[in-house]
């Protein structure tokens, strides 16, 4: 005969479930917290497995980082675009480098030519304008920069992709620049060119940036 009194206290450890006690509560790194933690322990937005399964951003920036969508400043096809590169920098940019190969043009052809005459200027500047057309395609296709674009902190990518220019892209790049204004429009195309990028929406691409599927950003990030 049973001498348990039911009326008596619940004996510690009893068969009796309690339900005045309630199961302990994950914690924060049970589940990661609310909404996109990891139950794994990892960090939000890294992958378990210790790099991304894409590989690296070509731009160089987490693609967290930027604004996501189609015409918005710093967004690009490739998340993580960097803010494009300035005006008054891509100029000096082309400045800098037009200048230099036009000063080795006129160094090379001066000890041939008058300079001062108008066949010894014309000589100098077909020179420089083809010692430019190759530098400039040598150069992006390397790395995305020349010379006056390193010291403006800016680069030529792929649109697509954020890479530096392919060789085919590059040589288009730089011919379309300067052919144009060699054969026959001379300044009247780089301003045309120029003003075209002006106007462009949402990427600033100029005639030879179409022609070639690049864009111009900074290296400032």
């Amino acid at each position: 005969m049973s001498t348990h009194d039911p009326s008596g206290p619940e004996p510690e450890g009893g068969d009796k479930p309690s339900f005045d006690k309630q199961p302990p509560q994950p914690g924060p790194g049970a589940y990661g917290g609310s909404y996109g933690g990891d139950p794994y322990g990892n960090q939000h937005g890294e992958n378990p497995y210790g790099q991304s399964p894409y590989g690296e951003n070509p731009y160089g920036q987490n693609p967290h980082d930027q604004p996501s969508g189609h015409g918005t400043p710093g967004a690009g096809p490739v998340p993580g675009m960097p803010p494009l590169g300035t005006w008054p920098r891509r100029i000096l940019a082309r400045l800098i480098d037009y200048l230099l190969m036009q000063a080795i043009g006129a160094i090379i052809v001066a000890p041939f030519a008058d300079l001062s005459e108008r066949n010894g200027s014309a000589g100098a500047f077909w020179v420089g304008a083809l010692l430019y057309l190759v530098y400039e395609a040598l150069m992006l296709s390397r790395d995305g920069q020349t010379l006056g674009k390193k010291a403006m902190k800016i680069r030529v990518a792929m649109l697509i992709d954020g890479t530096p220019p392919t060789q085919s892209a590059a040589w288009t790049r730089a011919a379309v620049f300067i052919l144009p204004a060699v054969l026959c429009c001379a300044a009247l195309w780089w301003l045309v060119d120029g003003l075209w990028g002006v106007f462009d929406k949402p990427y600033g691409q100029c005639i030879h940036d179409k022609a070639a599927k690049t864009v111009v950003v900074t290296t400032e990030v």
